[in-house]
């Protein structure tokens, strides 16, 4: 008590300190006389043995807990809505390499890019569809695909957001690993947040299950070292999402070579491959993209959506990069909330048992 007294009023001013339990026995300092005196069972402290306080010190301590609690409270606001790693990319549902090509009447949530390209195959012209060129095009080949977003053919625009496509697919595979999965089948599993490695191939035959467990910014991340394969009427499906239901998490196919979706599956998230990526009749991809680096992307009768059913961005989230250039988790704001409510939880202890007059 006596350090907490020296330590948070000292001063020259005579403001006096009402102790508001008699049953408190410490020792007081008159900081001005340097008077020192024991009290016990006393509800005030007598004016012989006055505790000097700065009252401008206190309104200062007090002004600076505030603005650090406003302070925290921002950067929890700001972990929140943390830029992901897609950059331009995430306005892509389908970006290909070498050409994309689609059979059927396919529907596409988001744009559809190609470079350097040089032509796309299977959606219709303008002005059913939006399409933009770039100086290497050699156009659109007409067929039955709705795209709900722009076409961009060989342009700068799909330049770009391959250059950010690389860069978060470079991001993927170099991140530390959570568990190993090499040779182990993802169909029956239940999996929480974290990074998944396959030093090969990956294969799906039947559900995928990815638990978020109410936690907000869950992400999963398979990296994967040449082939993912999903049988048909294979299903990958989130559940418990947290509050913000769902709309932060993210989900990444990080794919060494070749991805390749079976007939009538249901899929979830962001695969991004060096080489080729081939959906297959029927199956559909509710919240996500599908990024072919290198290579085509081919396409029959789909559904692809880069914006989920609640309005999230195609779990693009839960992901950020560092100073460093590094990708890692959103920071979680619960560390620094923590360190607020301690913070509040002193001032209150203080006011609960000083009061100054």
């Amino acid at each position: 008590m006596e350090f907490f007294l020296r330590f948070f009023y000292r001063g020259v001013s005579h403001e006096k300190v009402i102790f508001k339990y008699p049953d408190l026995a410490f020792t007081c300092y008159d900081f001005y006389s340097s008077e020192v005196c024991e009290r016990s069972n006393l509800r005030r402290v007598s004016s012989t043995c006055r505790t000097n306080v700065l009252l401008e010190e206190i309104i200062t301590m007090k002004t600076k807990l505030l603005t650090f609690v406003a302070f925290a409270m921002l950067l929890y606001c700001a972990s929140t809505g943390l830029a992901g790693i897609m950059g331009s990319a995430e306005d892509f549902a389908v970006l290909g390499g070498s050409t994309v090509t689609n059979t059927g009447p396919t529907t596409i949530t988001g744009d559809v890019g190609l470079f350097p390209g040089p032509s796309i195959t299977g959606f219709k012209k303008w002005p059913a569809n939006t399409v933009v060129e770039g100086p290497g095009s050699t156009g659109l080949i007409d067929g039955p695909g709705l795209v709900d977003g722009t076409i961009y053919i060989s342009h700068e625009v799909a330049q770009q957001a391959q250059i950010d496509a690389t860069r978060a697919y470079d991001g993927l595979a170099a991140m530390p690993f959570t568990s190993d999965l090499t040779s182990t089948g993802l169909g029956g599993l239940v999996l929480t947040s974290g990074v998944y490695h396959f030093d090969s191939s990956a294969g799906l035959t039947g559900t995928l299950t990815l638990d978020a467990q109410g936690n907000n910014n869950a992400f999963w991340v398979f990296q994967i070292g040449s082939t993912l394969t999903t049988a048909s009427s294979s299903l990958v499906e989130v559940i418990n999402p947290g509050s913000n239901d769902g709309i932060d998490n993210g989900v990444f196919w990080q794919v060494g070579t070749s991805a390749t979706l079976g007939t009538d599956s249901t899929f979830e998230g962001n695969i991004l491959a060096d080489q080729s990526i081939t959906v297959t009749t029927g199956t559909t991809i509710p919240n996500g993209r599908v990024f072919a680096l290198n290579a085509a992307v081919t396409l029959d009768n789909n559904i692809i959506s880069n914006i989920c059913p609640n309005g999230g961005p195609g779990y693009s989230g839960g992901l950020t990069f560092n100073d460093s250039g590094d990708v890692v988790p959103v920071p979680l704001p619960g560390a620094l909330l923590l360190a607020c409510s301690g913070m509040g939880s002193a001032v209150a202890f203080g006011r609960k048992f000083f009061s100054v007059s």
